[in-house]
């Protein structure tokens, strides 16, 4: 441990405070965890984990113009008051 170095980081003030309740709660404090990431950096040669913008399946988004759809026009969509009611719905033949 005598070479270690002290690292400043510019981070958002919401994303650092989220993240040190969350290390927290698994035992780390976020000197532990960046050197934990650190060391898989240099491990794996690269970034331990995935990097990318996900991008919702054709089915996703098909399901959420369905919703909007739905919240647009709620009165073309049935309602139900419970359970009961929405059961003898799905099992009717209309």
């Amino acid at each position: 441990m005598a070479n270690m170095i002290s690292v400043n980081i510019n981070v958002d003030k919401k994303i650092k405070d989220e993240a040190t309740t969350i290390l927290k709660g698994l035992g780390l404090n976020m000197s532990t965890f960046i050197n934990m990431a650190l060391t898989q950096v240099v491990k794996r040669n690269g970034v331990p984990f995935e990097v990318a913008n996900p991008t919702p399946s054709k089915e996703m988004l098909e399901a959420l113009k369905e919703l909007n759809e739905m919240i647009d026009n709620p009165d073309k969509y049935p309602r139900y008051n419970n359970r009961e009611d929405l059961k003898k719905a799905l099992l009717s033949d209309d």
